[in-house]
């Protein structure tokens, strides 16, 4: 099992004014953004070769879960599969996102949240 990347997730109460921070502050690009709806629900940021998320929750925390990680890893189930058996929390199973990814949601041993996704394969 093999880790391919990470990058942080920010959760936000008001995501429009967060990637106009990063946009206006570090020189920050949209790499990519989801909506389910009139409003963005995720927006991807490249940071030179860097990538930061951000997420619009509307009940965020003000304190507690503001970070996420996200890995992508070769193998969903077999990452959570590993991640559970030694001793880390499900919070999500694995399951297929509409935006084309396998995605489970997990807490480690120290209560942090972390994503654990694979990106679809590309047909040959």
């Amino acid at each position: 099992m093999g880790v391919r990347s990470l990058f942080p997730i920010l959760n936000s109460r008001d995501l429009p004014r967060l990637v106009s921070f990063y946009e206006d502050a570090l020189g920050a690009t949209v790499e990519y953004r989801f909506a389910t709806g009139d409003e963005d629900d995720y927006v991807s940021l490249r940071l030179g070769t860097e990538a930061l998320g951000i997420g619009r929750v509307p009940d965020a925390p003000t304190e507690g879960d503001r970070v996420a990680l996200w890995f992508y890893v070769d193998d969903v189930d077999a990452a959570f599969a590993a991640w559970t058996r030694l001793g880390g929390a499900t919070v999500q199973a694995p399951a297929d996102m509409p935006w084309g990814e396998r995605v489970a949601q997990v807490r480690d041993p120290d209560g942090n949240l972390v994503n654990l996704g694979a990106q679809p394969v590309s047909p040959a």
